[in-house]
C-alpha cells in the first residue's frame, strides 16, 4: 500500500504546490473566506464529493468507501491573517491587507490531496472520511464551535488535523500526548485619565505613565503568582494612547494575551489582572474598565489517538522522522472537536530554509513539507478505516 500510495503523492507534488500558491495568493480573513470556500468546493465537485456548507464559510464533504466500517474526520482551517504581506515572492498576496501568514494555505492543500488520493482508493475502504474546512481559526471565539453544532462531527469516529510548523525540519513529525497547546485567552484595559498640555503635568491625571507602570507591574503575575513550575505567559500586543507630542491625553488603550495549560492558574490569572489594574491605576489617581476574555480551551491529544499516529508516522515516513516535542503556549480551536471526539493533532515540519516565524509578514513555508504532509494525513484515514 505504501509504495502505491508513495508514487501517486509524488504525481501530485506539482498540483500540490499550485493549490497552495493559489490559495496563498487570494488570502481572506475570518468569516470572510467566500472565494477560498468557492475553491476548495469546486475541488471537492470535481471529485464527485458534494460539499454542505456549515458555519458562513466552512464546507464539509464525506467520501463514502464500501458500505460499513468506521468514519474518520481530517480537518483544515481557511482563514488568513489581517497582516500586510512582505517580501517578493511571485505568489504574494493579492488581497491587500490579508496574508496566509501561519500555513493555513498549506492545510488547505494538502486536505484537497488527501481527498483526491483517497478518493481513488474509495473501493479499497469500508466506511467514510468526512473533510472539514473551517473559517475563523485565527479569531475567537473561532469556527470550531459553530462546524460542531452545525453537524460536522455527525457519525465521526476519530478526528485528526495538523499544523505545517516553522520551527520543525521540514518533513518532521511532532506531537505531545495530553495537552499539547495552551489555553488562550485575551484582555483589554483602557486606562482613564485627565489630559492636558504637556508642560504642565501637574495639572493631569497622566494614562501614559499609569499604562506604562500597568505593563511592568502586570509581569510580575507571571514571576511572582504563577506557580514557577506552572507554564504561564502574560503579553501585550497592543498599547494606544494620544495625537501630539506635547497633549497628554484622556485614555489609554491596551490589549494583551494570557497564556496557560491549568484552570487553576486562568482563575488566579484573571484575578490578579483585575487587581494590579485596579491597584495601579488607583495609584496614580486613574480609572480603568477591564475587560477579560476566555478563548480556545487547552487542545489535549487522545493519548491512543497519539499512539496510532506514532505508528502511522513510522510506517509511512520513516520512525527517525519522529521528533520529540514539548507542547506550544499557542491557541488552536481543534481542541473543540477533541472534546467530542477520540483523535490527535500533530505538527509537520515545514521550516528548511525559512526566517520568518508563523504570524510574521513575511512568513513562508519550505513547500517540500506538501508531499509528506498529504501521504501522513492520506495514510492516517487509511490506517484507520482498516
Amino acid at each position: 500500500m505504501w509504495e502505491d500510495l508513495k508514487k501517486d503523492v509524488e504525481a501530485l507534488s506539482g498540483r500540490l504546490v499550485a493549490w497552495r500558491r493559489e490559495l496563498h495568493r487570494h488570502p481572506e480573513i475570518a468569516h470572510k473566506e467566500e472565494w477560498t470556500s468557492a475553491y476548495v468546493r469546486d475541488h471537492f465537485k470535481k471529485l464527485g464529493l458534494p460539499a454542505k456548507s456549515l458555519a458562513g464559510t466552512g464546507l464539509r464533504a464525506v467520501l463514502k468507501g464500501r458500505p460499513g466500517g468506521k468514519t474518520v474526520a481530517l480537518r483544515t482551517d481557511m482563514d488568513a491573517l489581517p497582516l500586510q504581506e512582505e517580501g517578493d515572492k511571485k505568489y504574494r498576496s493579492l488581497n491587500p491587507g490579508a496574508a496566509h501568514a501561519c500555513g493555513h494555505d498549506g492545510h488547505m492543500a494538502v486536505l484537497m490531496a488527501a481527498a483526491e488520493l483517497l478518493a481513488k482508493r474509495k473501493e479499497r475502504f469500508k466506511g467514510n472520511v468526512v473533510f472539514i474546512c473551517q473559517p475563523a481559526e485565527e479569531l475567537p471565539p473561532g469556527g470550531a464551535q459553530p462546524m460542531i453544532k452545525a453537524g460536522a462531527l455527525e457519525g465521526v469516529g476519530a478526528i485528526f488535523g495538523l499544523h505545517l510548523w516553522q520551527g520543525l525540519p521540514t518533513g518532521t513529525v511532532g506531537i505531545v500526548k495530553g495537552p499539547m497547546m495552551a489555553q488562550s485567552d485575551n484582555f483589554r484595559i483602557t486606562v482613564k485619565g485627565r489630559g492636558g498640555h504637556g508642560s504642565m503635568p501637574q495639572a493631569t491625571v497622566d494614562p501614559i505613565l499609569t499604562a506604562a507602570e500597568l505593563v511592568v507591574n502586570l509581569q510580575s503575575i507571571v514571576s511572582r503568582s504563577v506557580d514557577p513550575l506552572k507554564p504561564a505567559v502574560l503579553s501585550f500586543g497592543t498599547i494606544h494612547g494620544g495625537t501630539v507630542y506635547n497633549i497628554i491625553p484622556n485614555e489609554v488603550k491596551l490589549s494583551g494575551t494570557v497564556r496557560m495549560f491549568d484552570p487553576k492558574i486562568q482563575t488566579l490569572m484573571k484575578k490578579r489582572l483585575r487587581e494590579i489594574v485596579e491597584g495601579t491605576c488607583a495609584a496614580f489617581k486613574a480609572a480603568a474598565d477591564f475587560e477579560y476574555e476566555e478563548g480556545y480551551p487547552p487542545l489535549v491529544n487522545d493519548p491512543a489517538s497519539v499512539d496510532f499516529v506514532l505508528a502511522v508516522v513510522e510506517k509511512a515516513l520513516g520512525e527517525e522522522n519522529i521528533i520529540a516535542v514539548d507542547p506550544v503556549m499557542g491557541g488552536e480551536d481543534f481542541a473543540y472537536y477533541l472534546q467530542e471526539v477520540p483523535g490527535a493533532f500533530f505538527f509537520l515540519g515545514a521550516g528548511d530554509g525559512t526566517k520568518y516565524p508563523h504570524h510574521h509578514p513575511a512568513f513562508d513555508i519550505d513547500e517540500k513539507a506538501l508531499p509528506p504532509a498529504a501521504f501522513l494525513m492520506t495514510a492516517l484515514a487509511l490506517e484507520y478505516l482498516k
